[in-house]
């Protein structure tokens, strides 16, 4: 259940970061989602022990949160520099 938990974290994180920042192309919501989602799930199993199979606990949701949101913004800064 945890696993399940923090992708969807992640992945709605990666979307709301698409709206903050107003990106209306395709490949670039798709690519702030995943970047969510792998920022949440690398941060979650590093939390968690690397055991989030069962119950997660609120610690390890707010530092996956934290760890998509940095992940994200990492992305994006990198990608504008990459920009002419």
């Amino acid at each position: 259940m945890g696993l399940i938990i923090l992708i969807v974290t992640g992945a709605l994180l990666g979307w709301l970061a698409t709206i903050a920042l107003q990106i209306e192309d395709g490949r670039s919501i798709l690519r702030n989602v995943v970047a969510g989602l792998v920022g949440s799930l690398a941060v979650g199993m590093a939390t968690s022990g690397g055991v989030f199979l069962g119950a997660i606990r609120a610690s390890t949701l707010m530092w996956a949160m934290l760890g998509a949101i940095v992940l994200i913004g990492l992305y994006n800064v990198m990608r504008r520099r990459a920009l002419p």
